[in-house]
């Protein structure tokens, strides 16, 4: 995701990246979800701990959008912070977890609710921009600032 640098350290990316990422996600975990896959999980987990921990910019998933998508798309970009989409990949982090857990433990039904919910969440950012975890963010920095 092309960053950019404003004024003092927030880091801003391109906000056509996690959206593209969003839908990649969300073709990941309904495999996963259908094939009961866990080392399709594992992967997601990977993705998601790498977003969360280094930053969206160093994941996989964006050095494809940067390699393969964003060079085909108009310089002109809508920036946002990097910081809600990354409380963003931790959340989905934590589903990841759970449902890595519940598929190297054989239960199957935290599997299929973990699964469920980072599915729900990528694709409602995927399909319609709406980043769950971001708004959360949102709210969580509203409420410590009251």
């Amino acid at each position: 995701m092309h960053l950019r640098e404003s004024k003092g350290k927030l880091q801003m990316i391109d906000a056509r990246g996690p959206r593209w990422s969003a839908g990649l996600t969300s073709i990941l975990l309904a495999i996963a979800l259908v094939t009961r896959s866990p080392i399709v999980i594992i992967i997601q987990l990977v993705q998601f701990g790498i977003a969360a921990f280094a930053g969206p910019p160093n994941s996989p998933y964006a050095w494809l959008y940067k390699t393969l998508i964003q060079p085909r798309l108009s310089k002109e970009f809508e920036s946002e912070s990097v910081r809600p989409v990354q409380f963003a990949q931790l959340v989905g982090f934590g589903f990841a977890l759970l449902a890595t857990i519940g598929a190297l433990s054989h239960l199957w039904p935290l599997f299929t609710i973990a699964t469920s919910f980072a599915l729900f969440a990528a694709f409602l950012n995927s399909a319609f921009g709406y980043c769950l975890g971001c708004k959360i963010y949102l709210l969580g920095i509203r409420f410590r600032s009251v």
